[in-house]
């Protein structure tokens, strides 16, 4: 109950605190929106350490100190995200790097009532789609498209996020340290990137948690009843839901969990049962999303999603390097963990998770022999989060084993610290990806600081989707477009005859097949012989065409996996002789540095 009463109270506290923000209209490129950030968490931090000060109650205080808590933490997370990004209309990264594909997730959901895959027709989806379901659904409700709703939908996760870390860790410690874990979580978030992605954060930030209780849930030598097998089934499949990797990963710990006390136990039988009981609630939940995958064939198909290797995969993650505030914490983290995991329940669980994290980027590099990857630099967001709260534990263990005056004066140092770690979460943490959401244009063209680039492609979207529109005649959601202008479909519930990036395209959609179709296509030696070859296409073909303007040609960018160079992709530019479409079945019209093609 709690944690659904905490996340509503977040998403609603997170909603009415942006709209506030949203009325400041303050000029974006300035140090305003950074220097209210700063006052905004300074104030939201200093509340914590008050409520952490007081100690006394009725059950009445209690419930209010609660709420408190909810308030500080679901404030926090907003604030620190909303009043930096209050200039513009995208999240963090606006339309670049791997946000596209995002936004168009965002499209694809508002467009659909179903599970339907972000780019490829008649496919089931192969990314998890709940998290874009549900906001899909959000968009829809407050009357946005999804490009414009995926700002305000990732804050509320962002706020949604700590508050139900902060549930899951009273839990198995006291609230006071509770409370303490959860901020500390916030800040980790903005410090390792892991609110780049607001759809992996959630499971990534309450995994250490629920390591924890996992761990006193299968050491338990009295019965266990269904709730708490439940909540970690429950964590499980929303994981499963949400973020694939993360799924994997945490069933790497729970397992792992379970052998170390079936190891120091050694008691098999009740392991066995409980971790049955786990997976049987989790599966329902992973099927509702990876079902219809499954049914059609997707396992065996070649995955390129895993073909990823950047610099931060290829060496082990070492965040405890001393030299920063969070050094420090990670550093004093770690010590905690190996002094403590043979007395303390909580070190001990953390201590397997982190040992986890280190097996995964191991088996990850073996993988190059098979030639792919477990993408291992996705885990060290939960490692840096597990590392980040020891640390808290670390340093609270140390002031109750101090003097009887050293608390008062420890209390005004952790929320120095604490307001440090604010600060460098927001200065470090968002500000590249700040700076892209105020630069990069939206479809009209024109950016968050009223500037217009002709040369972005994205600030062509609105005009061709406007020319699609006419030319077509149809909905959106009934047209399916070639073009290798990947900001196009993120604008628009389009269809993707080949998505723009191998890492991101179905295996269920034939990717190699596919730019091997294109290819031969441009080949045509007559607009006959083309709308021949698109008829004997395996696949639904493309009724639009947006292509670049070239000389006397019009190009279509390829792009092929060559996984494992760096960059890991490879774009051909494919020429179309312009007379293939000099037919009766097309009409055309010159759009800038496109050409859109609609065939009647």
């Amino acid at each position: 109950m709690e944690l659904a009463l905490g996340a509503c109270f977040a998403a609603v506290l997170s909603l009415v605190l942006q709209l506030a923000v949203n009325r400041l209209h303050v000029t974006p490129g300035t140090y305003v929106p950074e220097a209210l950030t700063a006052l905004a968490s300074t104030v939201l931090v200093v509340v914590v350490f008050a409520v952490l000060a007081f100690r006394r109650g009725g059950r009445l205080r209690r419930w209010l100190k609660v709420a408190a808590a909810w308030t500080s933490l679901s404030g926090l997370a907003t604030l620190m995200t909303a009043l930096p990004l209050q200039g513009t209309r995208y999240y963090l990264y606006g339309a670049s790097v791997d946000n596209p594909f995002r936004l168009q997730f965002m499209e694809r959901m508002t467009a659909s009532s179903g599970l339907a895959d972000m780019n490829y027709y008649g496919v089931p989806s192969y990314y998890p789609a709940g998290w874009f379901w549900l906001g899909g659904h959000f968009a829809n409700v407050v009357h946005l498209e999804g490009w414009a709703a995926y700002k305000p939908y990732s804050i509320v996760w962002l706020a949604i996020t700590p508050v139900v870390a902060f549930t899951l860790w009273s839990l198995v410690t006291p609230r006071r340290l509770a409370l303490l874990a959860s901020v500390a979580t916030i800040f980790t978030g903005f410090i390792s990137q892991g609110v780049e992605e607001p759809y992996s954060w959630p499971t990534a930030a309450w995994l250490p948690p629920v390591a924890v209780f996992a761990w006193t849930v299968l050491r338990r030598r009295e019965g266990v009843r269904f709730w708490p097998l439940a909540l970690i089934g429950g964590y499980l499949g929303f994981a499963a839901m949400t973020y694939t990797l993360n799924f994997f990963f945490a069933v790497l710990v729970i397992v792992a969990l379970a052998v170390v006390v079936g190891v120091r136990d050694r008691r098999v039988a009740p392991l066995v049962r409980r971790v049955a009981v786990i997976a049987v609630v989790s599966a329902p939940l992973a099927l509702v999303t990876w079902g219809p995958f499954l049914l059609a064939g997707g396992l065996g198909k070649p995955n390129t999603a895993a073909h990823h290797l950047p610099a931060n995969s290829t060496s082990f993650p070492t965040p405890f390097v001393p030299g920063s505030v969070f050094g420090f914490l990670c550093l004093a983290g770690l010590v905690w963990l190996l002094v403590r995991a043979r007395q303390q329940a909580i070190a001990a669980a953390l201590l397997v998770a982190t040992g986890a994290v280190y097996f995964w980027f191991a088996a990850s590099t073996l993988a190059l022999a098979a030639h792919t990857t477990l993408l291992a630099f996705r885990v060290i967001i939960p490692l840096d989060v597990t590392l980040a709260v020891a640390g808290v534990f670390a340093g609270v263990e140390l002031v109750r084993r101090a003097p009887w005056r050293v608390p008062a004066v420890a209390l005004v140092v952790a929320c120095g610290a604490a307001v440090a770690l604010a600060q460098i979460s927001v200065s470090d943490g968002v500000r590249e990806g700040l700076q892209a959401a105020e630069d990069d244009s939206y479809p009209t063209g024109v950016n968050a600081g009223g500037r217009h680039d002709p040369d972005e492609d994205r600030g062509w979207s609105s005009r061709l989707i406007a020319t699609i529109d006419q030319l077509s005649g149809r909905p959106p959601t009934d047209d399916i477009v070639l073009s290798a202008n990947g900001y196009l479909l993120s604008y628009a519930p389009y269809w993707g005859f080949q998505h723009t990036s191998a890492q991101y395209a179905n295996p269920l959609a034939d990717y190699g097949q596919r730019n091997a179709e294109i290819r031969y296509w441009a080949t045509s030696a007559s607009p006959q012989e083309l709308l021949a070859r698109l008829a004997a296409n395996p696949h639904t073909p493309p009724n639009v065409f947006v292509l670049r303007n070239h000389e006397t040609t019009l190009t279509m960018g390829v792009v092929s996996d060559v996984f494992p160079r760096t960059p890991d992709i490879r774009v051909d530019d494919v020429p179309f002789d312009r007379t293939l479409f000099d037919s009766p079945e097309f009409v055309q019209r010159a759009v800038g540095p496109f050409t859109v093609i609609v065939r009647r």
